[in-house]
């Protein structure tokens, strides 16, 4: 049982460096949470009139 001792240092050394990377989560940009959320809410409107105008554009009508 000689390898134990190995594995678990590979736990440990692992779980640091996924502490550290923060696992995929975004960085801080700074803003406060009623900012980004204002951010993302204008960011999502546009998306969808840029989804409307290409669904209004692609579609014949007879």
């Amino acid at each position: 049982m000689t390898r134990g001792n190995q594995r678990e240092l590979a736990r440990q050394k692992n779980a640091k460096k996924a502490n550290e990377q923060g696992k995929g989560k975004r960085g801080d940009d700074g803003l406060s949470a009623a900012a980004r959320k204002q951010r993302d809410a204008e960011i999502m409107q546009q998306k969808q009139k840029k989804a409307d105008e290409a669904g209004k554009g692609s579609t014949k009508s007879k």
